[in-house]
């Protein structure tokens, strides 16, 4: 039962991976996962989760920058789709291990309750270490399967169902057939759903702790920014938003993708569809422009863009307590580390 919880929540998590991850390959960043926090810096990652005993387990691996391999990634626009989906692909590795320590976790639980029971040894129970190995992990068929699902999850509720129900309205009213007011529909369908399941999945208690950790790793952050001491005190002064967040980059597309709907001039229903799939590169590239400018230049009139995102946080991160905020300290310390290892600049704005 405890096993299909933890499955549950890595399939929540999953469906909440942009707004948990800030997507910043030039400065220190991070991501919430199950009972931890990831954190990265240009040239490494690093993940410390918290097991119910109170250990920490951590992981830490170097990490190649794109840019650095390819000049023409870096290139605007450009460079916000590849490092979207390099951080995309970083937070699904750090969410599957975070899960799969939850599982390994049960797992030895489970063998030490059998263990109080003198169960004689048999080639059968040597066997079962081998067993409990591969079972105490997410399958890579299970992720891929999950990884279909988010898309299509994805797909369905924030461009079928809007456009669809915006589509259903113009029938009702054809003064809703003009292309602002029928984008302008479409858009606030689709951001309605889009709160509607932020809000609605933070009432489940296990998703409001990884919004703890969430807040944690904002707060270390803002820390090291400001040059303070990496310890509790020194974090924990900080506020939980923060401009670089994957909440602010989300609410920033679903506010820009408005504006760029109104520019297309299809009227059938399967080709604004097929627009609005072939746009999303685009429209993550500017946004993530935006947000970008917006965390060097906090009191321009882009940042004033991201403020509905910054609102947005009051759901997506929680204040965290003390032991939530150590783990993200240990996780920086530790990216920290292999990137002075590795001889890595950090570039602070």
């Amino acid at each position: 039962m405890r096993n299909l919880r933890n499955y549950l929540r890595f399939m929540a998590a999953v469906q909440l991976l942009p707004a948990l991850e800030s997507g910043e390959e030039t400065l220190v960043g991070g991501q919430a996962v199950l009972e931890g926090v990831m954190m990265r810096s240009p040239h490494a990652w690093a993940i410390a989760c918290r097991k119910p005993s109170g250990e920490v387990v951590t992981m830490s691996e170097p990490l190649e920058r794109p840019s650095e391999k390819h000049k023409w990634m870096g290139w605007p626009i450009v460079r916000g789709v590849m490092t979207l989906g390099y951080a995309m692909n970083l937070g699904y590795r750090a969410l599957r291990f975070s899960a799969n320590v939850a599982i390994e976790d049960i797992m030895q639980e489970g063998d030490q309750e059998k263990s109080k029971k003198e169960v004689p040894v048999t080639k059968t129970a040597e066997a079962a270490p081998q067993s409990r190995e591969k079972a105490a992990s997410i399958s890579g068929w299970l992720a891929a399967v999950n990884m279909v699902f988010s898309l299509a999850f994805f797909i369905v509720v924030y461009k079928y169902i809007p456009l669809l129900a915006a589509t259903e309205l113009k029938k009702l009213d054809p003064a809703l057939g003009g292309r602002i007011a029928f984008n302008l529909i479409d858009g606030a369908i689709r951001l309605g759903l889009f709160l509607l399941f932020i809000w609605g999945i933070s009432l489940w208690k296990d998703i409001r702790r990884v919004y703890e950790y969430h807040g944690a790793e904002h707060k270390t952050v803002f820390a090291f920014e400001n040059g303070d001491p990496l310890n509790t005190a020194s974090v924990q002064k900080y506020q939980t938003f923060h401009p670089r967040c994957g909440t602010s980059f989300l609410m920033t597309v679903m506010l820009i993708s408005i504006g760029f709907y109104m520019l297309i001039p299809y009227t059938t229903f399967w080709a604004r569809f097929a627009s609005r799939i072939v746009l999303l590169p685009v429209i993550a590239g500017v946004s993530y422009e935006i947000i970008r400018f917006a965390a060097k230049h906090r009191g321009s009139l882009f940042a004033m863009m991201t403020a509905p995102g910054l609102w947005l946080q009051r759901i997506t991160t929680k204040p965290p307590s003390d032991d939530q905020a150590q783990c993200a300290i240990v996780a920086l310390d530790q990216a920290m580390s292999l990137e002075k290892e590795r001889g890595g600049e950090l570039v602070i704005a």
